[in-house]
């Protein structure tokens, strides 16, 4: 009988040890203890999705119709939530002007780190975005990090706000020192300011007047 007992007994144990096993395993995430969706699951979704600065570009010449495609990645990583980002003008779509590997980490309650990385031979991906399962033969260890480009975002109610960190996101694009990025990311739309500055701070690329504004596509 205590024969019996034991074995039932460490039977138990192996099923707890199992289950808490499996449960360290589940994406953070994904849902918070009320069962909605966390806040980086919240700004995810809002990241991802097709978007157009179409109507933008018509009611003001000094913007391009640009299209960008945010697509999840890698969704059984535990490391973050992974996107691939590819942008071009809507008329030269099958030639990208920029392709790139998103990793959104959450910092604290309300911040959210959208760390940057560019991909090796980024042209053999154009059009990925269109697939079912992208990216399937490209590995995080593939990727360069763009050191001091990380978006640094922070919630604001429905909303999510941030920008990259003073002057440390290098860049020699058209004679320029260094980048800055505004981001706004909202269920509707998508705001982005990029610009690239001298080292005295001259502006050398990049829309003065304002952000693109990059609308979600049904």
């Amino acid at each position: 009988m205590k024969h019996i007992l034991r074995f039932f007994a460490v039977l138990l144990l192996l099923n707890c040890i199992s289950i808490l096993s499996l449960s360290s395993q589940v994406k953070e995430y994904v849902v918070s203890s009320s069962g909605k969706p966390s806040d980086i699951e919240r700004l995810a979704q809002m990241l991802a999705g097709n978007f157009s600065s179409a109507k933008q570009a018509e009611k003001d010449t000094a913007y391009l119709d640009i299209r960008m495609h945010i697509k999840r990645i890698w969704q059984n990583r535990t490391d973050g939530v992974w996107f691939y980002v590819e942008q071009a003008v809507a008329t030269k779509q099958d030639k990208p002007y920029r392709q790139r590997i998103y990793r959104l980490t959450q910092t604290n309650d309300s911040t959210f780190e959208n760390a940057v990385y560019t991909l090796p031979n980024p042209l053999r991906f154009t059009g990925e975005w269109k697939k079912l399962n992208l990216l399937y033969s490209l590995t995080p260890d593939s990727l360069s990090l763009r050191n001091g480009c990380s978006v640094i975002l922070h919630a604001r109610g429905n909303d999510f706000e941030g920008n990259t960190d003073g002057k440390n996101c290098s860049s020699d694009l058209q004679g320029a020192a260094y980048a800055n990025s505004q981001v706004t990311v909202t269920p509707k739309m998508l705001l982005s300011w990029d610009r690239g500055y001298t080292s005295s701070g001259e502006l050398v690329w990049g829309e003065a007047k304002g952000p693109y504004q990059f609308i979600r596509q049904k």
